[in-house]
């Protein structure tokens, strides 16, 4: 595997081709259109060089990773690509139209990996042109920073996938988890009720936003509180994780909490929209209830 292909630009897929690059991946890096990808590898470079003025990376290094990513303006690159990775956003149809995009270039032993966070990796492979050869891998975001990928495969994942994607995380420097093709895997089948229940605690009046942010970041030795979090994960996507845990499980106490769904509905998304429980628009943010 020499080169992975990465469709979606976002803060999610710039984060995948950066580190991808700098493990020595050649990275074809696409968006919706080549300028958006020009602009997330723009930001790439921005975030390597604040590296470099902290002699985090050497700037050869940077140069060598930088001069790996490719933008470009449709999937047909990728066609040499032994891995490509899915980082759209987190709605399956849109997921879906792009598997049956790949399905036309991709190579006959390459793999097909979604980077979702909660949707099933199994009923997600029934896009694909091969359900042997598609899996989960949730990165975490930032990814640079943040050192764990979820595994996850579907009914019909062959070992071969996973241990060539388990070899990737490795030259990746990244920990592999297991976890199996059940709502929210791991990490937010455990995360989101809590966020939740958050959510359902400011609502409730048992507390202010400060306070709760605070009694958890303290109490429980949280290096944020889950309010801040839930603005920097994005509450359409906190959300949309919880509404797939609810559906999927069956379980009322996975039911999203009234606030976080008036939240979403006012538009009040968080860090990317400048205001969700803080508000983003000065130098500091601010609780905005």
């Amino acid at each position: 595997m020499q080169s992975v292909g990465v469709i979606g630009a976002g803060q999610m897929g710039a984060g995948i081709a950066q580190v991808s690059a700098q493990a020595g991946y050649h990275v074809y890096l696409s968006d919706v259109s080549l300028e958006v990808a020009e602009k997330a590898r723009d930001v790439i470079a921005h975030q390597l060089a604040r590296l470099v003025e902290k002699e985090k990376l050497e700037a050869q290094a940077m140069e060598v990773a930088m001069g790996r990513i490719e933008p470009v303006g449709d999937l047909a690159p990728m066609a040499t690509a032994g891995l490509i990775i899915e980082a759209a956003t987190e709605r399956e149809d849109i997921k879906r139209q792009i598997f049956e995009q790949v399905g036309k270039i991709l190579g006959h032993d390459a793999i097909l990996a979604s980077n979702t966070s909660s949707i099933s990796i199994t009923r997600l492979a029934q896009a694909s042109t091969d359900a042997a050869r598609f899996i989960g891998v949730h990165f975490f975001n930032p990814v640079p920073l943040m050192g764990l990928i979820e595994v996850i495969r579907g009914l019909a994942t062959s070992d071969d996938t996973v241990e060539r994607v388990e070899k990737y995380a490795t030259a990746l420097g990244k920990r592999t988890v297991h976890a199996n093709d059940a709502p929210g895997f791991i990490v937010n089948r455990v995360l989101l009720p809590m966020l939740n229940e958050a959510c359902f605690a400011l609502g409730e009046g048992v507390a202010n936003i400060e306070d709760i942010d605070a009694a958890c970041q303290l109490g429980l030795n949280h290096p944020m509180g889950p309010l801040t979090l839930a603005d920097f994960i994005g509450l359409d996507t906190c959300l949309h994780i919880t509404n797939v845990l609810y559906a999927g499980t069956g379980d009322p106490k996975f039911r999203a909490a009234p606030l976080l769904v008036k939240y979403v509905e006012a538009g009040w998304l968080g860090r990317k929209t400048g205001r969700g429980f803080y508000d983003y628009s000065g130098d500091q943010p601010k609780p905005t209830r």
